[in-house]
């Protein structure tokens, strides 16, 4: 499997987000860099680049959109993923994200652990919808889906 060696987001029309917020998009690019498994597939009989791979991932058009380019600058691939199927489960992990936030601050670790591992629940979920709607597309590891998951729901912030 090939990887992302770069990754930008275009957060350009989103409201500034909460130290939380950037936090958690920090961790997600920090682990995402340091490992990640993520290759495109042939599809029919075009050549696609070989990775490593640069993301520009953003929303345009309400839609989610991968645009991937191999390290030497070659385009490899630009994919648009309806936010839809998205949309509840990202709601629910920023629901659970903002428990989580206000129980660090205020309760005793075992309700913490609690609310964390219902986080952790949602955030999988919202790696399988993920992994579901790259199908074809491109081929991503479990790890990777979860923090290219964390990165979508900083992107859809205030939106």
């Amino acid at each position: 499997m090939s990887h992302i060696s770069h990754i930008a987001i275009d957060d350009s029309n989103m409201p500034p987000p909460t130290p939380e917020i950037e936090q958690e998009r920090k961790v997600a690019m920090f682990d995402l860099l340091e490992d990640n498994s993520f290759d495109l597939p042939k599809r029919d009989d075009r050549v696609v680049p070989q990775g490593p791979y640069s993301l520009d991932l953003s929303i345009r058009d309400k839609r989610l959109v991968f645009d991937l380019n191999s390290d030497a600058g070659q385009k490899a691939a630009e994919f648009h993923l309806s936010l839809s199927p998205f949309r509840q489960v990202v709601k629910d992990y920023w629901a659970i994200c903002e428990s989580y936030f206000d129980a660090v601050k205020n309760l005793p670790p075992s309700q913490i652990e609690t609310i964390d591992m219902a986080r952790r629940g949602i955030h999988n979920e919202g790696a399988r919808v993920l992994q579901e709607r790259l199908e074809g597309k491109a081929e991503v590891d479990n790890d990777t889906a979860r923090r290219l998951f964390t990165l979508i729901c900083v992107l859809q912030f205030g939106g």
